[in-house]
């Protein structure tokens, strides 16, 4: 069985892709957006709002998947260990006990398959109609209490306990979406902390994505260390969302698109202006495949264009070289993401890009003289 702890295999440091469990129906859902909605729906529905908007995107080799499947799960797994990828962060929905889109997890623990490391990553927002322009309108609040966070980690140490867990020097890493969402966050890890010490397990190794909180040290809440989240969207340049009408026009103007009222962005300048933020306390770094919310948020969306693999793979190389003077066992880097196709925002393959993004992943794990040797399909050149 895949070893979760050893040092990175596959490449110069340990990949992480964070895996979005949204594709399959679920009641809830049924109830509150239509009978079989998934991920898809969204997708699927998607137009373009100007000349040379890529949407939809649509999947290539994978296809329009149901994560019910086990085929799908191990097709999945197999598609990421053959391009580098170590293991999948899965978003975790738990709401007072209650979890939601838990299927495919569940169904991992289950039954041991596949045989691919994982993480999870509490998304622990309240559920709003943000989709239809209605963010006030809560369909499944967030709570928070000692009791629950002592059932919230009981439950958590069974996912821990699976031998492939990912762990970073034996400890199993769990992340949390909106840290500062927590009421007491230093009361919560100490919680969890002791309780798992209680259990015979570890201390898990816990990280506060900085989200929504750019430039907060997640020691400061009582984590161990900072998940550097990007996309980080207000660091895009001339991000502005009251920004005056002129500002936005000239700025789409030289970007070829005439309507003010969009917030286009461009992927070479966005990926340089998030590799500009250091942040100067313990930290793993992200880096983001692309962004174009349009087949959720419609003309509201946030779009990058001119996603590139060449750019993706330069950004990724440089934060992978950023993390080689840390013990092998320490250098994570996550990619945002495996399946984010509403976000724009995916590595598995599309009609348009194919397998170019997970290639230049491989090569950017790859030694700089040994990348040098990879042909596009990540065989090695030469006899």
């Amino acid at each position: 069985m895949t070893d979760p702890s050893a040092e990175p295999a596959a490449g110069r440091a340990r990949l992480v892709a964070f895996h979005l469990p949204q594709f399959h129906p679920i009641p809830e859902n049924d109830a509150w957006w239509g009978p079989g909605f998934t991920e898809w729906t969204n997708v699927t529905r998607a137009r373009p709002l100007f000349r040379g908007h890529y949407q939809p995107h649509l999947p290539a080799d994978l296809g329009f998947y149901d994560l019910r499947l086990p085929e799908t799960r191990a097709a999945q797994a197999a598609l990421a260990r053959a391009y580098g990828l170590e293991a999948f962060c899965y978003y975790h929905y738990w709401f007072d006990g209650r979890r939601l889109l838990e299927r495919p997890v569940n169904d991992i623990l289950a039954s041991g398959e596949p045989d691919f490391p994982f993480c999870l990553c509490w998304a622990n927002e309240a559920w709003s109609r943000r989709w239809l322009g209605d963010a006030r309108d809560v369909i499944m609040p967030q709570a928070y209490s000692a009791e629950d966070d002592l059932a919230h980690i009981r439950w958590l140490a069974r996912a821990f306990a699976d031998a492939r867990y990912l762990r970073v020097n034996g400890r199993p890493l769990f992340l949390v979406y909106r840290p500062t969402d927590l009421p007491e966050p230093q009361r919560t890890t100490e919680r969890w902390r002791a309780e798992c010490l209680r259990l015979g397990l570890p201390e898990p190794l816990l990280a506060a994505c900085d989200a929504h909180c750019l430039g907060w040290d997640g020691r400061t809440l009582g984590f161990d260390l900072t998940l550097a989240f990007n996309p980080q969207l207000a660091t895009l340049p001339g991000y502005d969302l009251d920004g005056p009408r002129r500002s936005k026009l000239r700025r789409n103007l030289k970007l070829g698109v005439f309507d003010p009222s969009l917030r286009v962005y461009e992927y070479a300048a966005a990926q340089r202006a998030m590799l500009s933020r250091q942040a100067p306390y313990p930290h793993i770094p992200s880096v983001m495949v692309g962004w174009d919310n349009t087949p959720r948020r419609g003309r509201e969306a946030v779009i990058v264009i001119n996603s590139d693999p060449a750019v993706f793979e330069r950004t990724l190389r440089t934060v992978i070289e950023g993390v080689q003077g840390q013990p092998p066992a320490e250098r994570l880097v996550f990619v945002n993401a495996w399946n984010e196709w509403a976000e724009g925002n995916h590595l598995e393959p599309d009609l348009k890009f194919g397998l170019q993004f997970l290639e230049a992943m491989q090569r950017a794990n790859q030694p700089p003289r040994a990348a040098g040797l990879l042909t596009a399909g990540g065989e090695r050149a030469g006899p």
